[in-house]
């Protein structure tokens, strides 16, 4: 009845399982429970006590949360999610152990079949120097961010996603999403982090070497509103890691197994996604806030 060699070892309760399956075949009672290691008493105690769901009264809630997105989320999540607004006290593993008794997985962290756009074309504008030189970590929100574009394809067509991260507050402050990887997604992704900027930051914003973040207009664009310029050396993705990471966590979270007939409706869900990713999904890393909670207290601290 011990478990093969190496692993852990069985639970009463599924020893006596299995020596009352045994029992009930003609082998005696004694020898199954001296084989198993288990008392008498412990074995009849495990029958007539079965076990039951873990804290059955946050099931719905547990099933609710997991099911705001269309691939699922993390026990992690759920929990900062029952402790905040719920406030439940129950501990990561506990809601671990809930999801899986309750058959949820959330598939994250898999390989996708999304494609990375590069949009190097050598030395066509103005460069600058790595600035953050891969030091991400930030004291508070609108100080270090980044920005890239990433590559959707389906049905339709391709569309493109240019955000600007928020390596503080973990916010994305700004976006656009554009059918064409154009300097027109970017115009409108800056007046949008532009109206976002809270008076007096002055943020430093990293990209790679992208043809459009040479480009004259978008760097006067940052320029005009104090916003220091920081690249990433030609062909080394680790320069911009952190943004990579979100275009990860998007994937997986939003566009994996999933298909749109038209670009109006994957936008209208895209843009859905990160509202979610802004005011809903909370953060370990934020000590359980999300990326708006974090960023309102920080400015109201500093203030």
């Amino acid at each position: 009845m011990d478990s093969p060699e190496g692993g852990a070892q069985l639970p009463n309760r599924e020893k006596a399982l299995a020596v009352a399956e045994l029992s009930g075949l003609g082998h005696g009672l004694a020898d199954l429970l001296e084989a198993a290691g288990l008392a008498r008493s412990s074995y009849y105690y495990a029958l007539a006590h079965p076990k039951g769901p873990t804290r059955p009264e946050l099931r719905a809630r547990v099933a609710e949360i997991f099911g705001r997105l269309p691939n699922g989320v993390g026990h992690r999540q759920v929990a900062m999610e029952l402790r905040a607004v719920d406030g439940a006290r129950i501990a990561d593993k506990t809601v671990l152990k809930m999801m899986r008794e309750m058959g949820l997985r959330c598939g994250i962290r898999r390989e996708t079949d999304h494609h990375r756009y590069n949009s190097y074309k050598g030395v066509v504008g103005k460069t600058f120097e790595n600035v953050l030189g891969r030091d991400f970590a930030a004291d508070g929100p609108w100080r270090k961010m980044g920005t890239d574009v990433t590559e959707f394809r389906l049905s339709f067509g391709k569309a493109y996603l240019a955000p600007v991260y928020d390596f503080g507050s973990k916010e994305i402050v700004a976006w656009s999403v554009s059918e064409r990887p154009d300097l027109a997604q970017q115009e409108e992704m800056l007046a949008m982090l532009a109206a976002a900027k809270p008076e007096g930051a002055a943020p430093v914003l990293h990209s790679d070497m992208g043809w459009q973040y040479q480009h004259a207009a978008y760097v006067r664009a940052l320029a005009e509103n104090g916003i220091t310029q920081s690249m990433s050396r030609k062909g080394n993705c680790l320069d911009n890691a952190a943004t990579e990471q979100v275009f990860g966590h998007i994937k997986d979270e939003f566009f994996r197994g999933r298909d749109w007939d038209t670009f109006e409706s994957f936008k209208a869900d895209l843009e859905a996604y990160i509202h979610h990713w802004n005011h809903v999904r909370r953060q370990v890393k934020l000590k359980g806030l999300t990326p708006a909670e974090f960023r309102e207290l920080a400015l109201r601290e500093a203030a």
